[in-house]
């Protein structure tokens, strides 16, 4: 999410601002929380709040998010939307989950975690562009030293699991001691693009949509609503102009039912 593809701007800021704008954009009495997803695991910073009355912290946590939150490297994609989805399900809440869809370390050749249970609904959010870009790399400090290059992270698929069914055929293969073969030691993964075809099947599996996080809130809030079931909340209103009303109502009655020699000025 530090790729900066997003018309100059980092994937996290992009998504900060694009979800600070879609909060603004709700009705007084919808209702949003927020978390944040590393490894494979999601942290609820704030359960669903009323928009209005704590649109001043949603706002200042949205601004606060930062890249050091993560407690782990790993970015499991499936796994962590499926945590996501069980956490929203237990609050009731549809789901936007923003992720630029990039498994580090990468799928085994098994492919990623299924969905079998009951979903909430709600909008897989794709953030990044289309080309490849580079990934930033930081030092323990939190410096900006670089990018990542090809020998620094592992290639697709991961070797861990079952070896492919090709296994056999692959140059190097060894039963025991190169039980992949060596077709699949380079790769791209050291460069990021926003995987788009990945984030609309895990979407579709999930009873999600997808949207891209550069068509902005609208495109999200039009997402959302084909995807997400509508859900009633309980809203606090002022009765004060119904109270007016009786006010005004009881004035004129009191007016009209008084005889009409009573309210003749006196000579």
């Amino acid at each position: 999410m530090n790729v900066r593809d997003m018309d100059g701007a980092s994937r996290l800021d992009a998504a900060r601002d694009v979800l600070t704008r879609w909060i603004a954009s709700q009705p007084c009495g919808a209702r949003v929380g927020l978390g944040f997803f590393t490894e494979r695991r999601s942290l609820t910073l704030i359960e669903p709040v009323e928009i209005c009355t704590d649109y001043a912290t949603l706002a200042g946590t949205l601004a606060g998010l930062d890249w050091r939150m993560a407690w782990e490297g790993d970015s499991m994609i499936s796994k962590g939307l499926n945590h996501a989805l069980n956490r929203a399900r237990g609050l009731d809440a549809a789901l936007i989950f923003v992720t630029d869809g990039q498994e580090a370390p990468p799928l085994p050749y098994s492919g990623p975690d299924g969905w079998r249970e009951d979903s909430p609904g709600g909008v897989v959010l794709g953030a990044g562009g289309d080309q490849p870009a580079p990934i930033p790399k930081f030092d323990d400090l939190g410096r900006e030293t670089g990018f990542y290059g090809p020998t620094d992270v592992q290639h697709a698929p991961a070797r861990i699991g079952a070896p492919p069914t090709d296994a056999a055929d692959r140059p190097g293969f060894h039963p025991r001691n190169n039980p992949y073969g060596e077709a699949d030691l380079e790769g791209s993964e050291h460069l990021s693009a926003m995987r788009a075809e990945y984030l609309t099947r895990l979407a579709g599996e999930r009873g999600m949509g997808f949207a891209r996080l550069s068509a902005g809130p609208a495109a999200l809030q039009a997402t959302l609503a084909a995807h997400a079931p509508a859900r009633r909340v309980a809203t606090h209103r002022s009765l004060s102009p119904v109270f007016g009303a009786l006010a005004l109502a009881v004035l004129l009655a009191a007016l009209l039912a008084t005889p009409l020699h009573a309210r003749k000025e006196t000579p």
